[in-house]
């Protein structure tokens, strides 16, 4: 008989955690929604969301209001729990990318109280290789009356296992359904019972492996992109010095039946590609090289976009010598580390943006139409306004985020001699 779940409790209510608990709720299931900040708590219990994702609101609003979901910062007993809780960096003998797993850690200790034999645990968390196995021992730590599986196999009365995300923001809600899922458990017990978890609400294909093996297959799977990314980038860089575009260059090199080159951009961001390869780094230094060299030409984009920008300032003080650098309004167009989104999460051109202000002596304006105000402590003396206004006020155009906004605008309007176009959607 395939094993059934009547609660699930959901570790983590941000952008994967509360979009998961909401579509189990759908579906009838309880759910628990366990978080440490009150104002996710108290917003969702509410029946309203506390982030932006299309279709979540509603979903949301149902869930709560049928009884289906509540969130609390306790947890309660379940039937299995899946963690979805940050994995950042932390510096460390001179690296300031090594995994911290200090909210896997936290998670884990949290609702070691609760577990009860037959319990099922699931890491969603991207983590580094290793780390489910890491969770298992700090659970089994907590509760040594229980018995888990890196100790007792197939037998184990509690079940553990991995199974990375893989939604894109804009598209959680429908992805979660429709997306294949790859869940690794600690044993094929573990990974079958965790299949028929993810079976109540995924209509892709669950596909079972190991621990490791899922975790590194959610590494790889960003990894690739990312390497990908850096050669469109690095392209971009070389075409700039050699008086080409890159834009027409990749068009033409992409009439190839076999040639499929990225458009490059002002460098990688959000919560996955511009994290996950650095935890295949952390892990295997010496035999990474392509993975680290594509990061680091990634990271390394900002600093080649700003630099771009303070030619363009120079050029432009240059050519009119009665010009003061504190005259000169540069307008940045996008903040969201991807197009159409509110999500600012490891964006490039928000590290662009906030580097430009802080050389700027002059007023530097901001268009970002997903959002209402400018985020707290990041962009001092900067100026959210609209796209018209910015480019009225604009000695330099600097275009970061290739939002559908400023792809309908007129090319007629913008009149700068001064673009950085690191989209070519103004100038190609």
């Amino acid at each position: 008989m395939p094993r059934t779940f009547e609660t699930i409790a959901v570790v983590g209510l941000g952008y994967i955690g509360l979009p998961t608990a909401a579509v189990i709720a759908s579906r009838q299931k309880k759910v628990i929604g366990i978080d440490v900040s009150d104002h996710a708590i108290s917003t969702i219990n509410k029946g309203e969301v506390h982030i932006v994702e299309p279709e979540l609101d509603m979903i949301v609003h149902a869930a709560v209001h049928e009884g289906f979901l509540q969130a609390t910062n306790t947890p309660q007993p379940a039937d299995a729990f899946l963690i979805a809780v940050p994995t950042p960096f932390k510096a460390e003998n001179g690296n300031d990318h090594v995994p911290d797993l200090t909210y896997i850690r936290a998670a884990s200790k949290s609702i070691a109280p609760v577990l009860k034999k037959g319990d099922l645990v699931i890491l969603e968390s991207t983590a580094p290789v290793g780390a489910t196995e890491d969770m298992a021992s700090w659970l089994a730590k907590e509760r040594p009356d229980l018995t888990f599986p890196q100790t007792h196999g197939e037998d184990s009365n509690i079940r553990i296992a991995h199974c990375p995300e893989r939604v894109l923001p804009g598209h959680v809600v429908r992805e979660l359904v429709e997306n294949d899922r790859v869940i690794g458990g600690l044993t094929q017990r573990c990974s079958a019972e965790a299949a028929a978890l993810y079976k109540i609400f995924v209509e892709g294909e669950c596909i079972t492996t190991t621990a490791r093996t899922a975790e590194m297959a959610k590494l790889t799977e960003n990894s690739f992109r990312d390497v990908n990314i850096a050669f469109a980038n690095e392209l971009s860089i070389i075409c700039d010095r050699l008086g080409i575009s890159v834009w027409e260059l990749i068009r033409l090199a992409n009439r190839h039946p076999r040639v499929n080159i990225l458009q490059p951009g002002p460098g990688v961001g959000g919560h996955c590609i511009a994290v996950d390869p650095w935890f295949i780094v952390s892990e295997t230094p010496e035999e990474a090289r392509l993975i680290r060299t594509s990061r680091e030409v990634n990271d390394g984009k900002p600093d080649w976009v700003v630099n771009k920008v303070q030619q363009a300032v120079g050029e432009l003080l240059t050519a009119n010598p009665e010009t003061i650098a504190r005259d000169v309004t540069i307008a940045c167009f996008g903040l969201a580390f991807k197009p159409d989104i509110d999500d600012l999460r490891e964006s490039p051109a928000l590290t662009v943006t906030r580097k430009i202000a802080a050389a700027n002596a002059g007023n530097t304006l901001v268009v970002e139409p997903n959002i209402t105000e400018l985020p707290d402590g990041e962009l001092e003396g900067c100026t959210l306004v609209h796209g018209d206004s910015a480019l009225e006020q604009a000695d330099i155009s600097v275009m970061l985020v290739d939002h559908k906004a400023f792809k309908a605008m007129e090319g007629a309007w913008i009149q700068s001699n001064y673009l950085i176009d690191t989209r070519g959607i103004w100038r190609t």
